[in-house]
């Protein structure tokens, strides 16, 4: 089935400009796409997530499973190279780990600030992203993604460094015992 009219009332959505605000909103998304799609494809909608779940398990979408497993990939990596660091029992990698990910995840357990980090995954998600994408524009797969990319910019437009460095010099200084 073709989401024809559904898809050309999706707004474009660019995450370089940062000051604009979005055109619609997860929430918005998500009541747009109920009025054009069936009782199955409405929940899938409507239970989108950026955290995938612990237990790869079908979503009914080979577009949002392979999404989903990269991402938990992506997640055990960082888990792995985080525990290694602190000299803790590793965590496993899932089969499916590809050179890729966990070069992803090294990049930005290396860099030094945590908003880099996250800008590099923010960038490294999105490409991803673009790789998984559809080809067929009208489909569900390419909501479903939109729906992704959506909360992808919705969530790195939330930080913000000035006060992220402030709560973290908080934290620091709290460990230290140096708290004003």
């Amino acid at each position: 089935m073709a989401y024809y009219y559904l898809v050309s009332q999706l707004p474009n959505i660019s995450s370089s400009d940062s000051k604009s605000s979005l055109p619609l909103n997860t929430k918005d998304f998500v009541e747009l796409c109920s009025r054009f799609v069936s009782e199955k494809e409405k929940k899938i909608i409507s239970n989108l997530s950026l955290v995938p779940p612990k237990q790869l398990k079908s979503t009914g979408s080979a577009f949002l499973d392979t999404w989903y497993e990269k991402e938990r990939n992506l997640r055990f990596a960082i888990a792995q190279i985080r525990s290694q660091r602190m000299k803790k029992d590793a965590v496993t990698l899932p089969p499916g780990c590809t050179t890729d990910i966990i070069n992803a995840a090294r990049t930005a357990v290396g860099m030094n600030s945590p908003y880099s980090a996250e800008q590099f995954l923010f960038d490294y998600r999105l490409r991803l992203l673009n790789d998984l994408r559809p080809l067929d524009a009208f489909s569900i797969d390419a909501v479903y993604a939109y729906g992704i990319r959506l909360m992808l910019i919705e969530r790195i437009r939330k930080f913000n460094v000035e006060n992220g460095t402030s709560a973290y010099h908080q934290i620091y200084d709290s460990i230290l015992g140096e708290t004003i």
